[in-house]
């Protein structure tokens, strides 16, 4: 068996902090310990995928998915999940019901979705940065709404060219 001084250190994938080789879990990030590797053995760097997965907070990704924000577009969708990553909040855009655009297209508004757990957390991060309530969500239209508007506003045009009419004659 090896002595104490030959084991080698275990370190946090998350936050990089080291422990000793009786630990078992970071307090911090509550994520499962790993060897140290000696400096000539590093692995290759992680990818940016990789990286962004290491930042979430496991304790904020459990439960039923919850609407906290909406963007006018994908791309404000993604700049929303960035701040919501920054500090440990995994999240996910939707696209608002309502809207037919087609998928590839990054046009149309989103939904920005966490897990129940990470609600707060996410609330109070969009409060601080100011973007809940930038803008109101948009209701959806309800096409018989819709039609009867275009039918009243199609009988006021017919009755003001028919007064007009009558008028000339």
């Amino acid at each position: 068996m090896p002595s104490k001084a030959h084991q080698p250190a275990l370190i946090c994938p998350g936050c990089g902090s080291r422990f000793a080789a009786d630990e078992r879990f970071c307090p911090d990030c509550r994520l499962p310990l790993v060897f140290d590797e000696p400096e000539g053995e590093r692995a290759q760097p992680v990818s940016e995928r990789h990286d962004w997965a290491r930042k979430v907070k496991p304790q904020l990704s459990e439960g039923e998915l919850v609407k906290v924000a909406w963007a006018r577009n994908q791309t404000e969708g993604e700049f929303i999940q960035g701040l919501l990553l920054e500090e440990g909040v995994p999240s996910m855009l939707r696209r608002s019901a309502g809207f037919d655009v087609p998928d590839f297209l990054a046009a149309g508004p989103r939904d920005v979705m966490v897990p129940m757990s990470g609600v707060d957390a996410a609330r109070e991060i969009l409060l601080q940065t100011e973007t809940i309530g930038a803008a109101p969500s948009p209701r959806p239209v309800r096409p018989g709404r819709l039609l009867a508007g275009l039918l009243l506003a199609l009988a006021l045009g017919a009755l003001v060219v028919w007064l007009i009419s009558l008028a000339v004659h």
